[in-house]
């Protein structure tokens, strides 16, 4: 990514060590990137030693306070369960045709994508082209369900899913630049707590190894990991 002069600015300014959540977000918000609207990464690094077996760290957090982001949502569904999604918001809703669009156009204009149990015996037919894309239903995320109602207010309302990458890192969205302070400090103790309560059982000892925030376009700010992170 090619930066500019308010990024290189920002970076002389930047704390060079580990501060507190607070004045992380502080400095973040008062040294934008971008003259839009920037969204507000977390970023954890938890260890290669993550990435081994069944270790692999993914779940999902309610932002308390929203994502600001529009998410548009995808529900595979039919029957009773498709008239709720539709009138819970979703954005997409079908079955067999939902299907066809993905599994043979690969199309994927949608942030999350939510289906019955029965459905999913159709929708692993879209597997090859929803799963490198991090959008398969997944019941441990909650996007297998019957509840497609209650899933797709979830969905919109600030339920963000996560998952470590191969590298043993992982990124979180916790909101807009436009949020005041105590809101984004608000989404991202519960982010934090959320990927704390996805440690695998096996790992032992340091789990969050080093965290920082930072806007779309902004300098990264590396924030004190709680005690509880250990």
């Amino acid at each position: 990514m090619k930066h500019g002069k308010k990024y290189f600015n920002a970076l002389k300014k930047a704390p060079k060590k580990a501060v507190s959540l607070e004045e992380a977000v502080k400095f973040v918000k008062a040294n934008p990137g971008a003259k839009f609207d920037e969204t507000i990464d977390v970023y954890f690094r938890l260890g290669k030693e993550l990435t081994k077996g069944d270790t692999a760290v993914r779940g999902v957090v309610k932002l308390p306070n929203g994502s600001g982001k529009t998410v548009r949502v995808a529900v595979f569904a039919g029957g009773d369960a498709a008239e709720a999604a539709k009138a819970a918001g979703a954005d997409f809703v079908g079955l067999s045709d939902l299907v066809e669009k993905v599994s043979k156009e690969g199309w994927c204009d949608f942030d999350v994508a939510i289906a019955t149990v029965e459905a999913m015996k159709e929708v692993r037919k879209c597997a090859r082209v929803l799963g490198p894309r991090g959008l398969m239903p997944n019941p441990k995320t909650g996007t297998v369900t019957d509840d497609t109602a209650t899933a797709v207010k979830e969905a919109k309302g600030g339920k963000v899913d996560f998952r470590m990458d191969k590298t043993g890192n992982l990124a979180v969205i916790a909101g807009k630049r436009s949020f005041d302070e105590a809101a984004l400090v608000g989404n991202i103790k519960a982010i934090v707590s959320a990927v704390n309560s996805a440690k695998p059982a096996s790992v032992k000892g340091l789990f969050i190894k080093g965290m920082s925030i930072s806007s779309t376009m902004g300098v990264g700010v590396p924030v004190i990991v709680a005690a509880d992170a250990e």
